[in-house]
């Protein structure tokens, strides 16, 4: 079992997700290239500045504009969206999908709530969208559930629910970000829509786990896997597989300096954390434009990298996403992002774009106690500002919530405000 450094570990957390020595991809192609790369893409609907799976593509994509993303998936059909826990992810896997959504079928909806037989509901959904084409919930006529559901108010906005979690219907487009949804066959490009084997889907999502979190934490591939695969893996079957990846040469164990727990990495993934525990950068990694020391990112609030925890445990940075927090218990701020300087993370802001004025407004900023201070980081961290702020098409840049002063002076400056 290899060991290597926590800085070999975060650099490689970062940089197998794309964000890290620079932004590698460009327009069109890349918002692709970047999603295959990261395994997945959480969706998430609040758009106080961006939304969060923009600020994400903006972090890994160099020439980043939010309608990318939306053409990448649905107009060039090279990506899906699914599960109850919202995510992207590349149509070519679509085949190992298959499994889940049959299980999903298996376990059936909870109908008592329904005033109309299910069938009856069913066939009715099925045959709008085969005559009229793609709709949305509006779009299709519906007595009230009887009970409240997050799913929706409607039996038919509910039997879509359920039949894009089945598999009988995919979300065909977008309107903002409602749901546009249509027949299967109509959305999934053929060379694609088949279903993989059992024992080739749930290899699929083992490997999958690891590389979405790039070493990922040996006890935790039997909770993932069991949401993937629609089944329960227990301790003694995840160990099981986990024995026979190693076996196979597919996966490998490793020890990171200051964790107890072991970690796994996918076979392909080894030659790049030597490179990186010897310094180096690994060449697939290089940059097409400038690297983060001198240009920060915004990290999205869903990055895999910094979310539920992981900012803390792996770049000693505290962070929780306080938007869905009273105002008077966030400590940080409604959107606060952090801000990835180098391969650390050494401070946050609060931002929000006013569509007033379209202006990027900063209502907070704060640094770490060990940030750098000096007038590399602050060209750094305008250089990052300025991007931002061409990626949600802002034309102004209001530095108010910026402290200390004299950075701000700085950055004013330097961006020529």
């Amino acid at each position: 079992m290899g060991s290597i450094s926590k800085q070999t570990y975060r650099r490689f957390l970062l940089g197998s997700q794309g964000l890290w020595p620079g932004r590698r991809y460009r327009g069109l192609s890349g918002a692709e290239s970047a999603l295959r790369q990261m395994q997945a893409l959480q969706l998430d609907p609040l758009v106080m500045v961006a939304r969060s799976q923009d600020i994400a593509m903006y972090g890994r994509v160099l020439d980043y504009k939010p309608d990318l993303l939306y053409k990448m998936a649905y107009e060039k059909r090279q990506a899906f969206d699914y599960g109850g826990w919202l995510m992207m992810y590349p149509m070519q896997e679509f085949p190992y999908w298959q499994l889940p959504m049959k299980r999903r079928k298996e376990k059936g909806l909870r109908w008592e709530h329904f005033a109309h037989s299910p069938k009856e509901v069913v066939k009715f959904v099925l045959d709008e969208l085969r005559e009229k084409g793609p709709l949305g919930n509006r779009d299709i006529e519906g007595d009230a559930v009887k009970a409240w559901s997050y799913r929706g108010r409607k039996e038919t906005s509910v039997t879509l629910f359920y039949l894009w979690l089945t598999g009988e219907v995919m979300i065909s487009n977008r309107k903002g970000f409602d749901r546009i949804y249509d027949l299967r066959e109509r959305v999934v490009p053929k060379e694609f829509d088949y279903a993989a084997s059992v024992e080739e889907t749930e290899n699929f999502f083992a490997k999958k786990h690891i590389a979405f979190h790039g070493v990922a934490r040996e006890n935790s591939l039997k909770t993932d896997l069991s949401y993937y695969i629609q089944r329960k893996v227990d301790v003694k079957e995840g160990k099981q597989i986990i024995e026979r990846l190693v076996e196979m040469g597919a996966v490998s164990r490793v020890r990171v300096e200051g964790f107890s727990e072991n970690f796994l990495i996918l076979k392909e993934d080894q030659a790049h954390l030597s490179v990186l525990e010897a310094g180096r950068v690994p060449k697939a990694w290089k940059p097409k434009g400038g690297n983060t020391s001198e240009e920060v990112t915004f990290l999205a609030p869903l990055e895999i990298v910094s979310a539920r925890g992981r900012a803390k445990k792996v770049f000693d940075f505290d962070y929780v996403w306080e938007v869905y927090k009273p105002a008077h218990q966030r400590k940080w701020g409604y959107y606060t992002l952090p801000i990835l300087y180098g391969d650390d993370l050494v401070a946050r802001l609060d931002p929000k774009h006013d569509r007033t004025t379209n202006t990027l407004q900063i209502l907070g900023f704060w640094l770490e106690k060990d940030a750098p201070k000096d007038a590399a980081f602050a060209d750094a961290l305008a250089s990052g500002l300025k991007r931002f702020a061409e990626m949600i098409g802002a034309e102004k840049i209001d530095l108010g919530g910026v402290k200390p002063l004299r950075l701000r002076a700085h950055l004013k400056a330097k961006i020529k405000l």
